[in-house]
């Protein structure tokens, strides 16, 4: 009887530590989607949580660092300075005026310490108005829906 009490009590507290575990990434894992205008008027512990923010990359605001690239997005009449500090490269599509959706936390500055950017540039893949799609390499017509 002594060994299932044993054995009872090692199955309990590996449950508890894997529901700890998987609790613990499901609140580091949880993103919070902002807009610049309402990313200015957070406080408290709101401003602690990891956030998305979408805007346009302001012309002229790219600038490579060693370590970091800054740059400003722009979206509702506002702008807010972005420090992309993450491992991976830009993507090419990364451009003035282009989409861009940065992750990452704000910074007691006021800049956005983000650790992921993607960006899109939609009008450079999309088809005209009107016109009809290119063929592809083998002759036959792509539809773009």
């Amino acid at each position: 009887m002594q060994k299932r009490a044993k054995f009872g009590i090692g199955i309990g507290v590996i449950v508890i530590s894997l529901g700890f575990l998987a609790w613990m990434g499901y609140g580091e894992s949880k993103t919070y989607y902002h807009t610049i205008a309402e990313l200015q008027t957070l406080q408290g512990a709101s401003l602690s949580h990891r956030m998305r923010v979408g805007g346009t990359v302001e012309p002229g605001s790219i600038h490579r660092l060693s370590g970091r690239v800054d740059f400003v997005l722009q979206g509702e009449g506002k702008s807010l300075p972005v420090s992309y500090v993450g491992n991976e490269p830009l993507p090419d599509t990364f451009v003035d005026k282009s989409q861009a959706l940065v992750e990452g936390r704000p910074a007691p500055d006021g800049r956005f310490v983000a650790e992921h950017v993607q960006a899109k540039c939609a009008s450079k893949y999309e088809a005209a108005p009107g016109s009809t799609p290119a063929p592809a390499a083998d002759g036959s017509r792509t539809s773009t829906m």
